[in-house]
Formats: C-alpha cells, sequence, structure tokens
C-alpha cells in the first residue's frame, strides 16, 4: 500500500500519468528515509533538506507541509502495512503538477510515499569484498542542482550498470574539474592516517543526510582532523580506508580500488558511534 498525494492505495492500483511532470521531464525530488521500530532516523534533516530542495527548484510549499504533517503520513502508511516493529525504506517523492511542456503552468505539487521492510534494525557492516573503479564515461556537474536529491540520476544509472558489467561492488563518479566526488549511491570519505576528508558541496556531491551526520560525530572526535576537500583520483591509491555513507546502509567500507587493499577500522568505530547515537534517540 502506498501514499498517493494522501490516498491510500494498494500497490497494483497506484499509478502516474503519462504526462506526470516527475516522468516526463525529471521535475521531482525525493528523500530516501530510514525508520526503525516506528522512529524515524534523522528526520530534521531530511525535512529541512526536501524544503530547501523545493525551494531550490522553485516548487510551491503546501501549508500542510509541516514536519508533523508529513510525519504522520509516514508513520501512517508504515502502520497500514504492518511495519510498526520493522526496520523500514521510506521514499517519499514530490513532483510539480501536470501542465505545460518544458515550462509549467504551475509551481504547486503533489506527493507519494512507498515503504518496504529491511533487514536489520541497526547499521552493520559485512566481511564481504567490496571493490570500486571510477566511472569515467560521463561527469556531473560541480554545481548547486548535483547537490540535489532530484529523480535525474541517469549518471548514477549507467555507473551501477558499468559496475555490474565489470564485476565491481560499486563505481566513484568524478566531477567535470576530474575529482572524485561521490559513489553510485552514497557519499566518499576518504582516511589518511588520522586525516579525514570528504569532497565538499561545492565539487557537487550529493548534500547526504548520513554525510551531515558523521561530519557532526567526527567534530566530538579531537583524534580526527576532518577535511571537506577535494579528493583526487590519485590520493585514492595512497589513503588507508575508504568508505561509502548512505541512510539506508549505513557505512559500507570499500575493500579494493584498482591493487591497493584497505583496512575498515576507522569504519568499524564510526557504526559503533552511529548505532550508539540512534539507540540512545541523539
Amino acid at each position: 500500500m502506498i501514499n498517493s498525494n494522501g490516498n491510500l492505495l494498494e500497490d497494483t492500483e497506484a499509478f502516474i500519468q503519462i504526462r506526470n511532470r516527475g516522468y516526463a521531464y525529471g521535475d521531482a525530488l525525493f528523500e530516501t528515509i530510514r525508520v526503525n521500530a516506528n522512529k524515524i532516523l534523522f528526520w530534521e534533516d531530511h525535512y529541512f533538506r526536501l524544503m530547501a530542495s523545493m525551494r531550490i527548484l522553485r516548487m510551491q510549499i503546501p501549508m500542510q507541509f509541516t514536519p508533523e504533517f508529513l510525519e504522520e503520513k509516514i508513520l501512517n502508511l508504515i502502520k497500514e502495512n504492518d511495519l510498526i516493529s520493522s526496520s523500514v525504506r521510506v521514499k517519499l517523492m514530490v513532483h510539480r503538477v501536470i501542465g505545460g511542456l518544458y515550462t509549467p503552468t504551475s509551481n504547486e505539487v503533489e506527493y507519494s510515499i512507498s515503504v518496504s521492510p529491511l533487514d536489520s534494525s541497526f547499521y552493520t557492516i559485512s566481511e564481504e569484498p567490496y571493490k570500486v573503479t571510477l566511472f569515467k564515461d560521463h561527469y556531473v556537474a560541480a554545481d548547486l542542482l548535483s547537490t540535489l536529491k532530484t529523480n535525474n540520476k541517469i549518471i548514477n544509472v549507467l555507473a551501477g550498470i558499468f559496475a555490474k558489467e565489470n564485476g565491481f561492488d560499486n563505481c566513484l563518479l568524478m566531477n567535470s574539474n576530474k575529482m572524485i566526488i561521490e559513489a553510485v549511491n552514497g557519499n566518499l570519505f576518504l582516511v589518511k592516517k588520522n586525516i579525514i576528508k570528504t569532497p565538499p558541496i561545492a565539487d557537487g556531491c550529493l548534500k547526504g543526510i548520513l554525510r551531515t551526520q558523521l561530519l557532526r560525530i567526527l567534530k566530538d572526535l579531537p583524534d580526527y582532523e576532518v577535511e571537506e576537500a577535494s579528493i583526487s583520483p590519485f590520493e585514492l591509491q595512497k589513503a588507508d580506508e575508504l568508505f561509502i555513507t548512505n541512510v539506508i546502509n549505513g557505512i559500507q567500507p570499500i575493500s579494493k580500488f584498482r591493487k591497493k587493499e584497505y583496512n575498515n577500522a576507522t569504519s568499524r568505530r564510526l557504526l559503533g558511534i552511529l548505532n550508539t547515537k540512534i539507540r540512545l534517540g541523539n
């Protein structure tokens, strides 16, 4: 069952019109949210990212789009799907209403919410090898639009296909300045001794929710020096550790890039702190 603009529908009854602007022109935003035992993780960050993104895309924010309204809709849908005691993946999508060709006749929006169960209540790290490569066929623009979670993700799709066809678990994307910005499905962190780097938003990386959480955690860990700075491809093979972050999987250590193999000591430490923070409701 899904929520389509406030109406609860069975999955088999949920359809979009062919002129839906999200489908026709990529005129849509979405938030991928994790809910554990009926508690939305990092809800405030998700909500304010969505509101900021809607303003950037000049979407009209409905008066009822308060944090309480959207939270209620998400939790009610989880209840209707009998997933209250489970960990759940939520997709909240907002698109401009039908009208116009490339120029919309209205900036009003509609929304949909869908949910699906997850296997684990908290974040875990797999012991399986995780190999990545660079995706060089296309580059991400180093601009503000690239930092938004829109449904214009064709480069990520192509990079995911490239990884699968060539026996890799993921690809690292580069911007038009040939700097590493992120993976197909998450932000990138690089560890070298006590320095932890992640690409800056100005390079065009997604303004990820878990990226934001980890930067807050790292501010309270004096034994690390944190840098939001550009990462060149040459730095990857000099690093001690690389890991990818997103709100669904948490922290995914990279075990190998080309001939370089990495440890996951920092990943494991940060994951433990993150899970503790979630348990305590912080």
